[in-house]
Parts: C-alpha cells; structure tokens; sequence
C-alpha cells in the first residue's frame, strides 16, 4: 500500500511540473501573437522541460481526451441546418474537390518521402489536411509512425496556412482591399449567445457517451469524433447547445497541447534540413492547388473568389470562417465545404489508410 501511494504521489508531482511547464509555454506563445498559442506553446514547452529537466514529465491521456471532448463539442455545433443544406445541394462538387485535394496531398507526400528518405506513410499523415491534434492521435494509433515528422509537417502546413491565407484573401489577388489584417485581431467568435449553464450540463454527458460508444465501435480518434456526431445529430434535431467562450476553447487546446508535447522525440526527426525545406515547399504548393481548385469553383457556380478558395482552403474550418466574416464571403458555403471535407477526412481517409498500409506491409513481407 505505502509504494502505491508513494508512486501516485510521485506522479501527481511530475504532472504539476508538467502542468506548470506546459501554462508557461502557453502564456509566452499569447504574449507574442503566435497562432494556436494555448496548442503550440504547451506543446514546445513541454518538449524542451521533458528534454533539459531532472523530472520526467507526465500528462495523464484523460485530460488529453477531455480535452478532445471539448474540441469535438464546438466542431459539432457548426453543422447547422444552412451548413447540412449546403452540404446536399452541393454534395457531388464537395465530394470531387475533398478527393482531389487529397489525391494531391497524397502526391505531394510521395515526392516528399523520395525526396527526404523519410517512410511514406508517415509523411502521407503528415500532409493530410485535417486538424493538427487529430492527425497527430490517428498517427499515435498506428504502428510504425515517426509521430515527430508527422508533427512537424502538420504545424509547419498550419503555420503557413495560417500566416498566408489572411494576406492572399485580404490582398489584390482577391480584390478585397476594402478590409485589412487587423480586422482579424478586431473581430473574433464573440460571447456564447445562449447561457452556457444548464443546457451545456447535458451536452457534455451526450459527448461522453457518444465518446465512449465510439471507442467501443473502434472508431478512430473515439473521444473527438462521438462528440462531433453526438452534438451534431442533437443541434439538427432543434436542442441548440450553447456555444463556447474562446477561454474554454483554450482550455481545450491546452489539454491536448500539453500530451503532444511529451509525445515528441526530435531525436527521431530525419534528415532536419530536408525535412523542414520540404514542408515549407509541400505547405506552399498546398495553398496552390487550392486556389486552382477554387477556380473551378468559381468556374461552375459563378461564385465569388473568396468565397470559393476559403471554401477548399486546407485549414482550420473556424480559420476560415472568420476570413469569411471579414470578407463577407458566403460563410454558409465556407462552412458547408470546410465540414465536408473534415468528416470525410475523419471518417473515409483513416480506414482507407490503414489498408493501404496493410497492404504495403503485405507485400513488403511477400518480397523475397
């Protein structure tokens, strides 16, 4: 009884280290303005503390899929009527630029992995674009995946997302010189319009059953995608949940950031220089396609610009709404394509994955 103790006390001391570390990571990377700081700084945070310290860090899996739970919760909200709406009257369209983008991610991940020497499934994950913790705990489930490279090229896409996709829709290539930058730090999700208490106790027992139901039906990434479902099939069926401050959403990203950052090895990033110049040149010919791809668009549904590229841009769907809001571009289609294509990501490409890379391992095994 006493070395049990003396073990959970030992571990609730290495988590308070870890949990310190990981808030001043996080308020340093606020402070300085950088994207997703509550994600990205816990995580640079406690990947130097694990590395330089004399405590061995610890972050419990449960706060990492609490914090999953949240994240999962607020993408669920976003499928709306208009949102669903859109999704079927434009069904075949959204189906053909979600495959074609990922056909060219898939691409670009082949030229990459020849280029660098690293395995391709490993830089496949690292290219799709889905969300950065997602893919990260997808990679975490299977065997045989460097999960630092797979970081590395997913922050380095989200970072150059983040930073140039404001500049391109805001700049002359989009005509819409009417608004600035700054209008972005100026307009932000704003305050939950209907009282987070009681109504959010409900939503969050629906999240953690429909959690637990996924993990046991073995769905991928269980504590992210049965909230989404579970809170989408509800705000359809008219139980609108409350929406969540920007500081809970934080919370959330912060749970999340915080166990990556134990889950990075630099060691095990090959080939640096390669890999770094390959994701800045893989994330750039991303935005490409995508603006050729949004041409389309505009092509066959005589839509604006902005509204079409923000549509198929790779990035985060919350991103790209507020882009959308600034630019007064059809939020309901951004919306509508941005869902589209990370359900279809969450839902068709990990099972796809996966048999390919049974299947790669199959022959690999064949071959004398």
């Amino acid at each position: 009884m006493l070395k049990i103790s003396l073990k959970n006390e030992d571990k609730r001391i290495r988590f308070c280290v870890t949990l310190l570390t990981a808030f001043i990571g996080g308020f340093m990377f606020s402070v300085l303005h950088t994207p997703i700081p509550w994600l990205l700084g816990p995580m640079a945070a406690v990947l130097i503390g694990s590395k330089f310290g004399k405590v061995q860090y610890y972050w419990p899996s449960s706060i990492r899929n609490t914090g999953l739970v949240i994240v999962g919760y607020s993408i669920g909200l976003s499928f709306t009527h208009e949102a669903l709406l859109q999704i079927i009257a434009k069904l075949p369209s959204m189906l053909l630029m979600t495959v074609l983008l990922v056909c060219f991610c898939a691409g670009i991940a082949f030229v990459v992995s020849k280029l660098s020497g690293v395995d391709y499934p490993t830089v496949l994950i690292g290219s799709i674009p889905g969300g950065l913790s997602q893919m990260i705990i997808f990679a975490e489930e299977l065997k045989g995946i460097n999960i630092t490279t797979v970081t590395f090229l997913q922050v380095a896409r989200l970072i150059m997302i983040i930073f140039f996709v404001p500049f391109l829709i805001l700049g002359p290539l989009f005509k819409n010189n009417d608004h600035s930058a700054a209008d972005l730090v100026n307009y932000g999700l704003g305050v939950p319009s209907n009282p987070l208490f009681p109504t959010v106790i409900w939503f969050a027992i629906i999240c953690f059953v429909c959690a637990f139901v996924a993990r046991k039906l073995n769905f991928p990434t269980p504590y992210l995608l049965g909230p989404i479902l579970g809170t989408a099939v509800f705000n359809l069926l008219g139980l609108q949940g409350p929406a969540l401050s920007s500081t809970l959403l934080d919370a959330s990203q912060f749970m999340i950031g915080g166990y990556i950052g134990l889950l990075l090895k630099p060691e095990k990033l090959e080939h640096k220089t390669k890999i770094i110049t390959l994701a800045l040149v893989s994330g750039m010919v991303m935005i490409l396609v995508s603006i050729g791809l949004s041409l389309l668009l505009v092509y066959y549904y005589h839509i604006n610009h902005s509204t079409s590229f923000l549509a198929l841009a790779p990035g985060g769907m919350d991103q790209m709404g507020i882009l959308a809001h600034v630019v007064h571009a059809d939020l309901s289609m951004v919306t509508g394509y941005q869902l589209f294509r990370l359900f279809f990501i969450y839902f068709a490409v990990p099972p796809i994955l996966r048999w390919i890379f049974k299947v790669g391992i199959r022959k690999t095994a064949k071959t004398p």
